[in-house]
């Protein structure tokens, strides 16, 4: 499965001619639909340069937990022929991610997360929307074990506020 993907990424790149993104938008609010559940606002600072802050839950019965997380995403223009405004970006950022277990008494935990960011986004030139899937590994620092997780990611909606 790994050759497969590291195979795919190749093809991929070899048929994308990489150029400097032309943000269609300058600010955009939104949902992201994945691990976790969240609700998203971004913002260009710059040509490249966007930052994205989100509120997220996630749980199930034995635990939830509310996250807040700020990253700074740079983008890149992705030339594929017949295909306009679509980019990449990649980048990091941080998280608090507020504990409740429920065991057999309540225990909260705050815990501090690391994050990576690599995804696609397309922004419709008629349309006031903007979608993105991405991946977002994660360290949770200050945990009861220090860990990796490679699972969060989503897939965003955003609506465009300021073209």
């Amino acid at each position: 499965m790994k050759t497969k993907f590291i195979l795919f990424c190749l093809l991929f790149v070899g048929f994308a001619k990489v150029a400097t993104a032309q943000q269609n938008y300058s600010s955009a609010v939104g949902a992201r639909f994945g691990y976790p559940l969240s609700a998203s606002y971004k913002k260009f600072i710059s040509e490249p340069g966007a930052i994205e802050a989100y509120v997220g839950l996630r749980g199930n019965t034995a635990w939830t937990w509310v996250s807040i997380s700020a990253a700074y995403l740079h983008h890149k223009q992705l030339e594929i022929e017949n295909i306009s405004g679509l980019n990449w970006y990649f980048g990091g950022g941080g998280s608090v991610y507020f504990w409740n277990y429920k065991f057999t008494t309540d225990i909260a935990s705050t815990t501090l997360g690391l994050q990576g960011y690599l995804g696609l986004e397309y922004t419709f030139d008629d349309l006031p929307l903007s979608v993105s899937l991405d991946w977002v590994p994660t360290i949770f620092l200050n945990s009861y074990v220090n860990s990796f997780g490679g699972g969060y990611g989503g897939l965003g909606i955003r609506y465009i506020l300021n073209r």
